[in-house]
């Protein structure tokens, strides 16, 4: 799954994982849409973020 990167953040979600493509200043996630999996997780250990791409800037 690629998705793309958006010149907005997504209003309302914050994003501290500064290793990812879609990371912006200020802890703000540029991706066009997230993922949140699995369908059945019971609690937050359980998640994770399927949109998560590594960022590659050198």
């Amino acid at each position: 799954m690629r998705i793309e990167k958006s010149d907005t953040p997504i209003e309302g979600v914050k994003c501290v994982v500064n290793t990812c493509k879609y990371h912006a200043s200020g802890d703000y996630c540029t991706a066009s849409s997230i993922e949140i999996q699995p369908r059945n997780a019971s609690s937050t250990e359980e998640t994770d973020c399927a949109t998560f791409y590594p960022n590659t800037r050198g």
